[in-house]
């Protein structure tokens, strides 16, 4: 009884996802153009590890940092955006604020309008300057990871399946990165290293799914060599439907905990998180599978044949 209460989704669903097709393919493309747009329009906040500027690493005397007094004190410097994060002990606290202009000298001086504004209440143990050579490095660098673990993800998926699979991935994948950058662009949330680390986890949550629901296509292609390609997808994505949610919901949940509990420092990073797996579990189900449709997937392959499996009778809109 209690497992059936925990039971997310009913067993044997026969929801014709493949048939919403004609809906979310052109919603797809009309929230990836809105986000190439926005992109191309606002661009995005590049943060400190981008632009470059001065990090702090200092200590307070006290039993524990006040980061709040510490973010209204140094907010009335007008040093432009300021972050503010604790690590290690309670007493242990990161500044970041972006690049002054005037040079080198320019940024010493900052630093000392910021040791004299805290005071003898905190010490500072280490001060490092990241320039705008290191900071453009570092965006390249970004960029050139993420785009070599995606195709290296891709060749694999090639060789692990067909080639339609693997274009049905990328496909998917670039649609959720085209969405979580068109999330920054549209928000003017900081983009920064921690941004990078979003765009590579949303890219793995998605294409994990989209894996598993590939890997049951290929069983049901062997299993029914005479289904029907539409009924054989529709099957394959209500058999993994369970796992699909399931995993979605759990993470969901611990982000959405992060985003209320997790203080100022984790909630940009949890709410494109929390963004990235409701468009990954989205892609996975309306996209990645349907679209194997005009890719050309053989609906005939290796294996014995078995009865075909009935029709989903749920209205939805004609395919």
């Amino acid at each position: 009884m209690i497992l059936r209460l925990l039971r997310l989704v009913p067993d044997d669903t026969k929801y014709p996802f493949v048939r919403w097709r004609r809906i979310f393919f052109p919603l797809s493309a009309l929230l990836t153009v809105v986000s190439m747009g926005a992109f191309l329009i606002f661009g995005l906040n590049l943060g400190i590890d981008f632009r470059g500027g001065t990090l702090l690493e200092v200590q307070s005397r006290a039993s524990s940092a006040d980061l709040s007094a510490m973010r209204t004190t140094l907010g009335e410097l007008n040093l432009g955006d300021i972050q503010l994060q604790e690590f290690g002990s309670p007493r242990d606290v990161l500044i970041r604020f972006e690049q002054q202009p005037g040079g080198d000298a320019a940024q010493q001086a900052v630093v000392e309008r910021v040791r004299k504004t805290l005071g003898d209440a905190y010490e500072i143990r280490r001060v490092e300057v990241v320039g705008p050579t290191v900071s453009g490095e570092l965006l390249r660098a970004g960029v050139i990871g993420v785009a070599l673990s995606l195709l290296c993800i891709w060749i694999y998926l090639w060789f692990r399946f067909e080639w339609q699979f693997a274009v049905g991935a990328m496909i998917a994948t670039l649609h959720d990165l085209t969405l979580i950058i068109g999330f920054y662009a549209i928000t003017q949330v900081d983009f920064d290293l921690s941004a990078v680390a979003v765009v590579l986890t949303i890219a793995g949550y998605s294409l994990n799914d989209t894996v598993v629901v590939f890997d049951r296509i290929r069983e049901l292609l062997r299993r029914y060599k005479k289904m029907p390609l539409n009924d054989l997808l529709d099957l394959a994505i209500n058999t993994t439907l369970p796992r699909t949610v399931i995993t979605g919901a759990t993470t969901f949940l611990a982000l959405l905990g992060l985003t209320f509990f997790g203080g100022e420092v984790l909630s940009a990073f949890t709410q494109a998180m929390l963004v990235g797996v409701v468009v990954g579990i989205y892609s996975t189900t309306f996209i990645a599978s349907p679209i194997l449709i005009y890719l050309g997937v053989r609906t005939q392959t290796v294996g014995e044949a078995s009865p075909p499996v009935a029709r989903a009778k749920i209205e939805a809109p004609a395919s």
